[in-house]
């Protein structure tokens, strides 16, 4: 993998293709072989490299596994309209790469908006998940309650800010993307698992033509584009496949109270909470991330 260190060790252990999925070209981060797929959507704003950590293992344990570079961002092809990233959009995506990797079901792992994509297609789509992965996504019913209360209201500011035109890049552009520095810089609680030169990566990937637009408009379409209140309308349906959370508890993003009353919408749920991690949970404690992803797995799936 070329846009890292060649000292990471995670960086070995997959490598990168470009998948027609969609009418859109992927790039796609892939390890293993198994038959069984897992798909792992990444946040803003990262990419696929995101998931450096868990690949190897969940290959290791005998997964298929790809983490695509979501629409706009990466290697993947970026429409310039807001509305082609409607959540509606974006759960085309997930659809069209389970056809592109010629399977009826995957594992769905999600972080971020990652997260949010993947419990709208669980409850969309249940028929395609085999099981769900959330890390610090909050459930959207769940979100929409915390948002109006005040302990959640001030930490959501920059969604409002992101719906303004053109302000919001210039002001995550500027000094080559040191914005998006400072968010790790702020938000990753252990930089040694997140080194400069992944962070660099970011900030160069969010700086490339059309990018930050793309990643901005996430939150455009789902709030001034009315993705969020379309799927409102359509109600919440309850997720009965087997689904996992793994929360930071230091997430300076989202408040914990997200996980308040998310079994009322999850019948078969695991919620894990690390006091010592934050948004980027994942990346914060990689070993014990994946060591209760793997061992749920083994537990909730039926061999």
């Amino acid at each position: 993998m070329s846009d890292l260190s060649q000292n990471d060790r995670d960086t070995e252990a997959f490598s990168f293709g470009q998948i027609q999925a969609n009418q859109l070209s992927f790039r796609v981060a892939m390890a293993g072989a198994g038959e069984r797929l897992a798909l792992c959507l990444h946040g803003f704003p990262e990419s696929a490299i995101s998931w450096r950590h868990q690949m190897q293992p969940l290959a290791k344990a005998g997964y298929r596994v790809w983490a695509p570079d979501l629409r706009g961002y990466g290697g993947t092809a970026r429409p310039t309209d807001i509305e082609a990233y409607s959540i509606e959009s974006l759960m085309e995506d997930v659809s069209g790469l389970l056809d592109a990797a010629q399977v009826k079901r995957a594992i769905l792992v999600g972080h971020d908006w990652g997260g949010i994509i993947a419990w709208y297609y669980a409850m969309r789509h249940p028929s395609r998940v085999e099981a769900l992965v959330i890390m610090n996504a909050p459930h959207p019913a769940c979100f929409e309650r915390e948002v109006r209360r005040w302990r959640q209201l001030p930490r959501s500011w920059y969604m409002g800010f992101f719906q303004m035109p053109r302000l919001p890049e210039l002001a995550l552009s500027a000094g080559r993307g040191y914005v998006i520095g400072q968010i790790f810089e702020r938000m990753a609680l252990d930089r040694t698992q997140m080194p400069n030169d992944v962070v660099e990566v970011y900030r160069q990937q969010a700086c490339e033509p059309g990018a930050l637009t793309a990643m901005i408009n996430y939150y455009r379409a789902a709030f001034r584009g009315g993705g969020a209140w379309r799927q409102r309308c359509l109600g919440y349906q309850k997720i009965t496949i087997p689904t996992l959370v793994i929360w930071g508890l230091q997430d300076q993003a989202l408040v914990a109270h997200n996980l308040d009353g998310l079994s009322d919408y999850v019948t078969d749920l695991t919620v894990m909470t690390m006091a010592d991690a934050g948004h980027f949970v994942h990346e914060d404690k990689p070993e014990q991330v994946t060591g209760h992803l793997l061992t749920w797995l083994q537990d909730n799936l039926v061999s």
